[in-house]
């Protein structure tokens, strides 16, 4: 259902950390004039942790109207309640985004059995295509690939973003879930890899600086051209590595404000990216083409 480069979008903020409504239409237009094959809104990101339930059903409603169906709007609705999570992704499905991306529960440390009964819940309340999202490296939570085939048998869960990085894993997933889910890469440097052993593309932090570029690499890479897919990859190497110098999004949101694309602002406990660091991300944006 949702395939390519799908962009986590930043959710640009003024000085004093309140959202940027303008900003984000300039941004929804640079990724739609791009080529990108899928916005991704208030996910991690979008620093869906520090903003309330209120902004968070406002930015979904915002970014879908913006859109304007050009392309699918996927909405970060996951919560570490299941209440609030059911909350959130019915406000996704009210605002007529594509489908919901629903991160494991985090810090509450749910077992596998938990996170089962939380996703097939939320499955059963929402009549929305929703998307599994398990990203253990901040959640503290790992949903096993043997929770995540019990969940692929439900109707309106479509998709996982596999953000572990561990490609044998990924691929076994791919083999076990065939024909019930797709599997999407969550980390950027695994991308193409993933895509190689069957994968359908990437939930993408690179693609919010060089989304023409990520587009392409999805796209090369889906049609089975892995020799451009790769020099395209070769390219962005740099960037894969260095938007991570400290947490997501605090580095992303620094180049986008240096590309003139958004405000400075971004919200405690998060901080503006370490002026110690700021010299080897413009170094590899340099080296990748985007300044």
């Amino acid at each position: 259902m949702f395939q390519g480069s799908m962009v986590a979008i930043v959710t640009p903020m003024l000085e004093d950390g309140s959202y940027d409504r303008a900003a984000m239409e300039r941004l929804v237009e640079r990724h739609i004039n791009s080529g990108t094959d899928a916005i991704v809104v208030v996910g991690t990101t979008g620093e869906s942790a520090t903003i309330d339930e209120k902004e968070h059903c406002a930015i979904i409603r915002d970014t879908v109207a913006m859109v304007a169906n050009k392309i699918p709007v996927i909405a970060g609705t996951g919560a570490n309640s299941t209440a609030e999570a059911i909350h959130l992704t019915h406000c996704a499905r009210g605002a007529k985004a594509d489908a919901a991306l629903l991160v494991t529960p985090y810090y509450n440390k749910p077992t596998q059995e938990g996170l089962y009964l939380h996703f097939k819940k939320i499955a059963e309340e929402v009549d929305i295509p929703q998307i599994l999202y398990n990203v253990p490296g901040r959640t503290a939570c790992d949903m096993s690939n043997d929770t995540v085939v019990r969940l692929s048998t439900l109707t309106n869960i479509v998709a996982i973003k596999d953000a572990t990085g561990n490609m044998d894993r990924g691929e076994e997933l791919i083999q076990r879930v065939a024909g019930e889910m797709d599997v999407l890469s969550g980390d950027d440097g695994t991308t193409l890899e993933l895509i190689r052993r069957g994968g359908k593309g990437g939930i993408s932090v690179t693609a919010n600086v060089m989304p023409s570029e990520m587009h392409q690499l999805c796209t090369a890479a889906l049609q089975g051209d892995f020799a451009l897919a790769e020099e395209i990859n070769q390219r962005l190497i740099p960037l894969h590595q260095n938007l991570f110098l400290e947490s997501n999004p605090i580095p992303v949101k620094w180049a986008l404000h240096v590309m003139g694309l958004i405000g400075p602002g971004i919200r405690l406990p998060l901080t503006p990216l370490a002026p110690e660091k700021r010299e080897t991300l413009r170094q590899a944006m340099v080296a990748a083409g985007a300044l």
